[in-house]
């Protein structure tokens, strides 16, 4: 599983456009460091609220391998929104909620 390391953001901050780099900054200057009460997920996450993942990012994002996240779809635990070719897109709002429920499962 890969692990965020600052590095590795670094890195891929520099491979997105000018234009989103600096939307970026504005929302970490303006709202990440102000007081936690008065920054909400929505605020910082907002543009992600119809997102698409492919099964890679959506395993990294569901913090499980791959193997896990094949048999999840198998299983029916979540499904495949979209294709564009033979990748399967996941929708956001899907992968939240089967989060949510893995976090619930948990002892």
């Amino acid at each position: 599983m890969n692990t965020i390391t600052a590095e590795k953001v670094f890195s891929d901050l520099q491979k997105i456009s000018s234009s989103e780099r600096e939307k970026f900054f504005y929302l970490l200057a303006e709202k990440a460091f102000r007081d936690e009460d008065n920054c909400t997920h929505e605020e910082l996450f907002g543009d992600l609220k119809d997102a698409y993942f492919t099964a890679g990012e959506a395993a990294e994002y569901l913090e499980i391998s791959m193997a896990t996240f094949r048999r999840y779809v198998r299983d029916g635990k979540i499904t495949a929104k979209s294709e564009v070719g033979s990748t399967h897109l996941f929708f956001l709002d899907d992968l939240r909620e089967l989060k949510k429920a893995m976090k619930l499962m948990k002892p």
